[in-house]
């Protein structure tokens, strides 16, 4: 198991594009993506959950990586916050 904690940058926070981009990235790994925010725990694979954890600009979010390609996915996950997921 691999973590990580980024600051989301992009102005609007995880409303519905920034939450499919980073849906996507997420389900191109084979391991489990998840995130902690606010004391929840949240599927970065389902679009749902991520809008659910109404996560805003300025957030801290933690990323948890677990399985085979779990370094991949979290460097792809951070990656995807720091470019601004699309926006």
């Amino acid at each position: 198991m691999v973590k990580a904690k980024t600051q989301i940058k992009n102005p609007t926070g995880l409303h519905l594009r920034p939450a499919g981009i980073l849906c996507k990235e997420a389900l191109k790994y084979k391991s489990s993506v998840n995130f902690l925010f606010s004391n929840s725990y949240n599927n970065a694979k389902s679009v749902l959950s991520v809008l659910g954890a109404c996560v805003k600009s300025g957030d801290e979010i933690e990323f948890i990586c677990e399985g085979e390609d779990e370094e991949a996915a979290l460097a792809a996950m951070l990656k995807a916050v720091a470019d601004g997921l699309g926006e």
